[in-house]
């Protein structure tokens, strides 16, 4: 329960500091506005062409009379967009922090600048990290769509798949929400995204309490787009605070993600831009 609280707090925390500097939070609306339009055509399409989805997935419905055809194609239209919108929440993030990795790791370092200062970057060619940040998205999405599937399957229990599966279900989008909004900050101490899961995983309520908020946020048109500045910085918070704990005292050896030596969290201050 205590960690619970502790990622609200952080998310609070993070957008008051962009309400305390509102320069940056301008400057990190800008990648969520082009996502939002890519995002709205795709989910005006999807509601458009739900239904003949629906039929076409359920054919041995064709013969049943009413109104148990409208029910089944209605159930199957109501999770099929509900998915829609949970995988959306998902890949906003993912999409937009791919858009405006440059925007966000600027926004990230210098929120670590106010807090004490920021580790040194990799130092890799704008081109690389992006290449890092896409396949370290899509592993993380790889693995959030699995537990998407089983959640949709499991819409369709009676009672049980309308009220505790849903639950359960903003609670996993929320967890690897939280991975895709650390990864700016992680990404910068060279942390893989394996090992990202692992220190997530062993605080699950902070990564829980911190993107489940978020989630039914994002859920509400236009909300992602003001708020995704303010989720950033939250997340660098967090992540500054992750680290330091779930450092190993007598680690030694720098850990290695895609061949490039991470920095230590506890590195020099001097920013890298």
């Amino acid at each position: 329960m205590r960690d619970l609280v502790a990622g609200t707090g952080y998310l609070g925390k993070g957008q008051r500091w962009v309400a305390r500097h509102g320069r940056w939070w301008g400057f990190g609306m800008i990648p969520a506005l082009i996502a939002l339009v890519l995002y709205a055509g795709a989910l005006v399409a999807l509601a458009f062409f739900a239904g003949d989805l629906a039929a076409w997935a359920t054919p041995f419905a064709d013969g049943w009379g009413s109104p148990w055809q409208g029910l089944l194609r209605g159930l199957f239209v109501a999770l099929l967009f509900a998915g829609g919108l949970l995988l959306s929440v998902l890949t906003f993030t993912a999409v937009t922090l791919l858009i405006g990795d440059p925007f966000y790791e600027a926004l990230s370092e210098r929120v670590e600048e106010t807090e004490g200062g920021a580790p040194p970057g990799p130092g890799l060619p704008l081109w690389r990290e992006l290449w890092i940040s896409l396949k370290d998205s899509v592993h993380v999405l790889v693995r959030a769509a699995g537990f998407g599937v089983l959640f949709f399957v499991l819409g369709f229990l009676p009672v049980v798949g309308q009220t505790v599966v849903p639950a359960i279900g903003f609670c996993v989008s929320g967890f690897f929400l939280t991975v895709e909004l650390t990864s700016v900050a992680m990404q910068r101490r060279g942390i893989p995204v394996r090992e990202r899961l692992r220190m997530l995983r062993g605080r699950k309520g902070l990564a829980v309490g911190f993107g489940t908020p978020l989630v039914l946020l994002f859920l509400v048109p236009f909300v992602a787009v003001f708020l995704m500045p303010g989720a950033v910085a939250g997340a660098t918070l967090l992540v500054r605070d992750l680290t330091e704990d779930g450092r190993e005292a007598d680690e030694e050896e720098p850990r290695e993600a895609d061949g490039v030596t991470a920095a230590q969290p506890s590195g020099p201050p001097p920013a890298r831009w």
